[in-house]
């Protein structure tokens, strides 16, 4: 099978399966900075598989309030503030939101070629699932991966 292939066969075993927020950061005179509501996706391990389109993930927040509170370090004072730049964009308080994500051309795969975890190794569509450029079939991990979203909530 195709990397197309298998991914419109992931959109359909995904139906059902509720999606994520995905927020572009904006900046404006009047509003601010804020992260606002660019779509939804499936949340597939490192991929974001929306209606029509695969994107490779980036980060993942939940807009949140950061309250009133003392951090021990500036990084969780950063990340308190990027929550809640994306409650300021209209996501609900608790929803989770992916924030600079990238898309992937799935044609360029096909065609034998690499974009984002995608690539062709051998004739077979695979996906880097980590730093250490681990690459496993694609079909598998998707199979995996829909199971575990399948299983229940928190996996």
């Amino acid at each position: 099978m195709t990397c197309a292939e298998l991914l419109a066969a992931a959109r359909t075993a995904l139906a059902g399966i509720p999606q994520e927020g995905l927020g572009e950061e904006r900046s404006s005179r009047w509003r601010g900075e804020r992260i606002v509501r660019a779509g939804s996706a499936w949340h597939v391990g490192v991929l974001l598989i929306t209606d029509d389109a695969v994107l490779a993930t980036g980060e993942v927040l939940r807009a949140a309030d950061p309250g009133r509170r003392g951090y021990t370090a500036e990084s969780a004072r950063a990340r308190a503030q990027r929550r809640q730049l994306a409650l300021r964009g209209g996501f609900a308080e608790g929803e989770v939101v992916h924030v600079g994500w990238s898309v992937i051309d799935v044609d360029a795969v096909d065609a034998g070629g690499e974009s984002g975890p995608l690539s062709m190794r051998d004739g077979v569509p695979s996906v880097r699932w980590s730093k250490a450029d681990a690459h496993v079939p694609l079909a598998g991990y998707l199979r995996e991966r829909i199971e575990l979203l399948r299983s229940g909530p928190g996996i």
